[in-house]
């Protein structure tokens, strides 16, 4: 295990011609939007970022054409280790790396996690992976939802993912089962924040950022209901809090879930499993997203974990046993 202190940072970009004419720390908050204004303008400074080959003041204007280099260093965010931890590799080549993500495994560290998560592991599989921001994590699933995900494996491949993100091209749609029988699909336009209560907590606030899901039924069940949800946008938490904003909270989810609701007369087995279930049912079934260098439209599905399977196997026998 090896501690990483420096992050090598080598990026240029030609200054679009719609961008001419703006100040220095402007254009390259815009250009290198992976890094944050305060250390662009520092670094413009120290003279790490040129303008081209010339230093230039953070204030100073610059045209279409223009070409920005940038060579510095950054302190890594924390003392990332890399560890030997197994991963489910979907795909792989020498720009993505597209993974099954088990549920328990923290995507990143933080308070109450500073190792053991996806990103030690990925340092470990592709060590030069900490050359590219966030070590390539460029979205999230829950410690505790299961599926699919895709890292970058360089800096060209972080921006191009980054960038179909915010133009909602990548496609993610997740399985869920929820508590209740919902009767029809439909779609959920309601803005995301954090609680004003409780900060730990998401909601939907007037506040928010926009947030947009749409859900379909696949199964419904006595009390329950099998249900794809496609993302629209990638707000924290966004399946469960939508989910639950709109009456049918997800099984087991600790925070956003309701009450428990147990078909009457069910059997002891499937009480229990309801009671007991570990986690949000919650898993990211299908991922669709255009290769970032050769710009091939590429999708992978990941099958539902035994967890779910085995939930559904008991719901199903539970609405059969009562048909009629």
């Amino acid at each position: 295990m090896s501690s990483i202190n420096k992050l090598a940072i080598q990026l240029n970009a030609e200054v679009p011609y719609d961008l001419g004419g703006q100040r220095l720390d402007q254009v390259a908050a815009q250009l290198f939007a992976e890094h944050s204004r305060s250390r662009l303008s520092a670094w413009i400074k120290e003279g790490l970022l040129t303008v081209d080959g010339a230093v230039l003041r953070p204030r100073d204007i610059v045209h279409g054409g223009a070409l920005l280099e940038l060579n510095a260093e950054q302190e890594a965010q924390g003392e990332w280790i890399a560890q030997d931890i197994e991963l489910d590799i979907v795909y792989e080549d020498d720009q993505l790396l597209v993974i099954n993500k088990p549920a328990g495994l923290v995507v990143h560290p933080a308070a109450g996690h500073a190792d053991g998560t996806l990103l030690n592991a990925l340092l470990h599989h592709v060590p030069d992976i900490v050359n590219v921001p966030r070590a390539g994590i460029v979205h999230r699933l829950d410690k505790d939802t299961t599926g699919l995900m895709v890292v970058a494996k360089t800096i060209q491949a972080q921006t191009q993912l980054v960038d179909q993100l915010q133009k909602r091209s990548v496609s993610r749609i997740y399985e869920c089962i929820v508590i209740g029988v919902i009767t029809a699909g439909g779609k959920i336009d309601a803005p995301i924040g954090r609680s004003s209560s409780q900060r730990q907590r998401m909601a939907v606030t007037d506040g928010g950022k926009q947030a947009i899901s749409h859900y379909r039924v696949l199964e419904r069940f006595r009390s329950h209901t099998h249900t794809r949800v496609k993302l629209e946008t990638g707000r924290t938490h966004q399946i469960r809090v939508h989910m639950s904003h709109v009456g049918y909270p997800l099984v087991g989810d600790p925070v956003y879930g309701g009450r428990f609701r147990i078909p009457p007369a069910a059997s002891q087995t499937l009480v229990q499993s309801l009671k007991e279930f570990p986690r949000q049912a919650l898993h990211a079934r299908f991922l669709e997203l255009d290769h970032p260098v050769t710009g091939q439209r590429m999708k992978w599905e990941s099958p539902l974990p035994d967890d779910l399977v085995w939930l559904l196997t008991l719901l199903r026998q539970d609405r059969e046993a009562f048909i009629g």
